[in-house]
């Protein structure tokens, strides 16, 4: 990159950016510093409704080791240049690989990929920040062992460790990923390492199965923030059960996601339901394989009678609810009649599973894959629903409550619709919430389009807030708008904790909306 084409990180000499480059070229290697466009076009792909100038790195740089990040991190603050840290850098959706504004310089940690142990009798793992679910369920199955990962949809690509650490979600009785986190190694903005949990005991033995260890617990304030750079991360496998059950039930109204929720409510607390059940929209089901052109061609959100016709063409209902028992054969079939009984009462639900599931139409086979842990990318289908490249998800959390849930579902299709735009979405039932996650999907190509995405987005945080729904996490784009919803007295301790942890604001500035 010439002079004139270089983007400097703010507040930075371009003599101390150079020095601060060759001493990245001395840490890793000449080979491991990016700094031409070519090789820096990868982490400017943005899917949300930003101005891509906004998300220009200056630079990045690849280590292999926690010692790599220990020297780049001293480097960055003796010189003060700001990074931005990413594992894998698929999330996509929340904001791929860009960093979080022009400038910073992509610390990238794909290369630190080592699965450092798998242990079948405790079923845990330690794992680096690069590892791929995708590598680690092949590590599995390379070892004979009998466990299953709990993924997210963009599994095969995706890491269990960034995912953990944006408090992603799965599909098994494991779906809350960060609650079956154990134990982190983190490099602190000095350059320092800690080990959590019992990892601060030298040679450690329950590192990976006893999450508190000893004082104030930590692993959390390293979610979701800008306070440290994970290295190691530990994480509880599921065994593998002897017998295992994915089912489908189909609703045909708009209103029965209301019936819907009450009754999988007390299920899912009671865990005769064990796993994290997906309930998911016409539109979300069908745009995974289904092109929205097929049906409706106009620039206005799909009327009602498109929907009608997909339904019927595709076999789906309006609500479409993915979810499995694990057990014995006679855990399961005492849980299966339980679940018979509580969805028959009305008499709208069409409750299936086996070959009957498997000939509906929808996501039955990949929804199948992912309760017990498998590969696929089927979801990315979504992207061609509108075309474009233009998506970005919309999380607020609700309780697990029909009310709330009907509430959350005509508001947001009142938005959307307001400026165009589908009801792409789906409900992820946790133990006493829903995740409410919408797929704004739009054409990134039309700068019409893309700014009308960009202002539903921010009516959606701000309408969403003022009826007590925040949202669990969010794009690059949004963040700050987000943070200010949850209120200033907590955007203060973030501060703090950033100033004590953090004093010259070097990693991950504006993650989260967290800045000095």
């Amino acid at each position: 990159m010439s002079t004139t084409q270089r983007i400097l990180p703010k507040g930075v000499s371009e003599a101390d950016f150079d020095a601060a480059l060759s001493r990245f070229r001395d840490i890793v290697g000449a080979d491991s510093v990016l700094t031409e466009g070519g090789q820096l076009a990868p982490y400017t792909k943005i899917m949300m409704a930003g101005d891509d100038r906004d998300y220009i790195p200056s630079a990045a740089v690849m280590p292999t080791s926690a010692e790599q990040v220990q020297e780049i991190v001293r480097t960055c603050n003796e010189f003060k240049v700001p990074i931005w840290t990413i594992s894998t850098g698929k999330n996509l959706g929340y904001g791929s690989a860009a960093p979080g504004e022009t400038g910073q310089v992509i610390l990238d940690l794909h290369r630190m990929n080592r699965i450092i142990e798998v242990d079948p009798d405790s079923c845990t793992a330690l794992v680096e920040p690069g590892v791929t679910y995708q590598q680690l369920y092949d590590h599995i199955q390379e070892k004979g062992y009998k466990l299953w990962l709990s993924v997210p949809a963009p599994s095969a690509i995706a890491g269990p460790v960034g995912n953990t650490l944006d408090r992603g979600v799965g599909y098994t009785p494991y779906g809350e990923h960060f609650m079956f986190q154990c134990g982190m190694e983190v490099v602190l903005a000095n350059g320092e390492m800690i080990r959590t949990g019992m990892g601060g005991i030298e040679n450690s033995t329950s590192w990976q199965v006893f999450k508190w260890g000893y004082g104030p617990y930590l692993d959390g304030i390293f979610s979701q923030s800008n306070y440290g750079v994970v290295t190691k991360m530990g994480m509880w496998l599921m065994p593998e059960p002897p017998a295992y059950r994915p089912f489908l039930i189909q609703y045909p109204d708009p209103e029965d996601i209301e019936e819907i929720v009450e009754i999988m409510r007390p299920l899912r607390i009671a865990q005769i339901i064990p796993n994290a059940v997906v309930i998911v929209h016409t539109l979300w089901d069908a745009g995974t394989h289904v092109e929205r052109k097929d049906y409706y061609e106009g620039p206005e959100s799909i009327p009602r009678e498109a929907i009608e016709r997909i339904k019927q063409d595709e076999g789906i209902g309006e609500w479409n609810i993915y979810a499995a028992l694990y057990g014995t054969p006679e855990q399961i079939e005492v849980n299966w009649n339980i679940i018979e009984q509580a969805f028959s009462k009305s008499g709208k639900a069409q409750i299936m599973y086996g070959e009957e599931a498997e000939k509906r139409g929808g996501g039955f086979e990949y929804r199948s894959a992912l309760m017990k842990g498998e590969m696929n990318l089927q979801e990315f289908g979504l992207y061609n629903w509108r075309g474009g490249g233009g998506s970005m998800w919309f999380a607020p959390v609700s309780q697990a409550k029909g009310s709330e849930t009907r509430d959350q579902t005509e508001l947001a299709q009142q938005i959307l619709g307001k400026y165009g735009f589908d009801y792409v979405a789906e409900y992820i039932v946790g133990w006493r919430d829903m995740h409410h996650v919408i797929d704004l999907l739009y054409n990134r190509q039309d700068p019409e389009e893309t700014q009308r995405a960009h202002d539903c987005f921010a009516e959606l945080i701000d309408e969403f807030a003022k009826r007590g729904y925040g949202l669990y996490r969010t794009n690059n784009e949004f963040m700050e708008q987000v943070a200010g919803t949850f209120g200033e007295p907590l955007r203060e301790v973030h501060r703090t904790l950033k100033q004590a942890l953090d004093p010259n604001g070097i990693l991950s500035p504006g993650k989260s909306g967290i800045r000095l």
